[in-house]
Order: structure tokens, then sequence, then C-alpha cells
């Protein structure tokens, strides 16, 4: 995979995401999201920004986790905004992205909620 790569359509993120977690590149994670995009992560908080988005995966990648591509449900797209999604493996509700169109035609995160989290009893 070139280290460049661009999502040309939504779905291209989550395969991106997957390559460069399982490759150990945080940096390369957080370029798929825009400058000040907001990921619903760790669970109950939320963390902002491109280089607070790089740090964290830097963290969570220390133990080499692997991930699996996980088949796509259907993308909404209204002109430049996307809601793309997959279901989880494990059957917990669905990781949600909402994803805009670059002026240069390819396409970042700007909202991300990568796995759901029952509220509390």
């Amino acid at each position: 995979m070139p280290d460049n790569e661009s999502a040309l359509k939504p779905e291209d993120l989550t395969r991106l995401f997957v390559e460069r977690a399982n490759d150990g590149d945080a940096a390369g994670i957080a370029a798929l999201y825009e400058q000040e995009a907001v990921m619903a992560y760790p669970p109950g908080s939320v963390t902002v920004g491109r280089d607070a988005i790089s740090a964290l995966w830097e963290g969570v990648l220390a133990n080499a986790p692997r991930f699996e591509q996980e088949p796509p449900l259907p993308t909404l797209v209204s002109g430049d905004i996307a809601l793309t999604s997959t279901p989880p493996k494990d059957g917990a509700g669905a990781r949600a992205q909402v994803v805009r169109r670059q002026a240069d035609g390819t396409w970042l995160r700007l909202l991300d909620q990568p796995e759901f989290v029952p509220p509390a009893d």
C-alpha cells in the first residue's frame, strides 16, 4: 500500500484505516481525518484534532492489536458529506463516521463513532 494513498470514495476510509492500523501507522491513521475532526474515543470521552488522534492511536497501536476488515453498510451521500458505517463483528451496534469530500476530490473523516458503548444501567 502506498503511504500516500487517499480515499477516492467514502468507503475507502475504513479499508485504509484497517491497513494502517495493522501496519502500526498512527500518523497514517490520523491523515485520514480532517484537521479538526472529532472522534468519540476513548469510550465516554472525545478526542479532537488530527494531532490528538495521532497521539491516541500511537498509544493504542503500541499494544499491536490486529484489526479485521468489516463489510460496510450502505453509504449515505448528500453532496460533499457522507455517512459510512460498519457492523462490528461482535454484533454490538454499529461503527459510524461522517466524512467530507475535500477540495481535491478525496474524502476525510470529520466525525467518528468507532464503537457503540451501551449506556450504563
